[in-house]
């Protein structure tokens, strides 16, 4: 059965790592492409060469572009892609093979650095790859992949929230019983945020975030 499918790219102020995604997304079969910038800071104009491709102009935060990408969009699948994401052959056919599926399920690809950060970053995959498969907690950066429908079923993302809004949405599905699955290819991503704030120091932040944020998850529902 055929299938419509955007992606949503949101771009932070200053940002110019999608010049290097767009080129990688001809041979994906999508119909929309949202990159959405922040209406503040729009920045440099986006050369509309690509007919799918739609500049969307939304109040800055991660959360707000995300949902403000899918608003603006009318296909049935929905991509959520950083900015600095890179893809291969592996993942497109990945992509195309679980959208032709009937599934009610948030799909994500394995994570993988880019050689532009220090060689530790292979750790970080592994915890990764454990935190996503074992925890079942995947993050943004391993581009989540859904359907319209379990998007809006899950109230799509948390504006509310400063950060961690990929975290939220994971418990969310949690909360509502919709699977989360992996699909068998990488995504890359970018590794100098390793490089300018220094490899430790930056895993450990995001340790520190994660377990802070599961906590306050945790809590909520107990609450609730």
């Amino acid at each position: 059965m055929q299938t419509s499918l955007a992606i949503v790219i949101p771009v932070g102020p200053g940002d110019s790592a999608w010049h290097g995604l767009l080129p990688q997304l001809e041979d994906v079969p999508a119909d929309e492409i949202a990159l959405v910038l922040p209406s503040d800071r729009p920045g440099e104009p986006v050369p509309l060469t690509d007919p799918r491709l739609l500049m969307v102009l939304s109040p800055a935060g991660r959360a707000r572009q995300l949902n403000a990408g899918a608003q603006a969009t009318e296909s049935e699948w929905l991509w959520f892609l950083h900015a600095d994401s890179r893809i291969d052959a592996g993942t497109i056919a990945a992509l195309r093979a679980f959208t032709r599926e009937d599934r009610v399920a948030l799909g994500y690809f394995n994570l993988r650095f880019l050689d532009d950060g220090p060689r530790w970053t292979a750790i970080n995959a592994l915890g990764a790859r454990f935190r996503s498969r074992w925890l079942g907690l995947p993050f943004g950066d391993q581009g989540f992949v859904m359907r319209r429908s379990v998007y809006e079923a899950l109230g799509g993302f948390d504006e509310a929230i400063p950060s961690g809004e990929d975290h939220a949405m994971i418990w969310q599905t949690r909360r509502r019983g919709i699977a989360l699955r992996a699909l068998p290819a990488n995504l890359h991503t970018s590794a100098r945020k390793y490089s300018e704030r220094g490899w430790w120091r930056t895993t450990r932040e995001h340790l520190q975030l994660t377990w802070r944020q599961a906590c306050a998850f945790a809590q909520a529902d107990v609450a609730r």
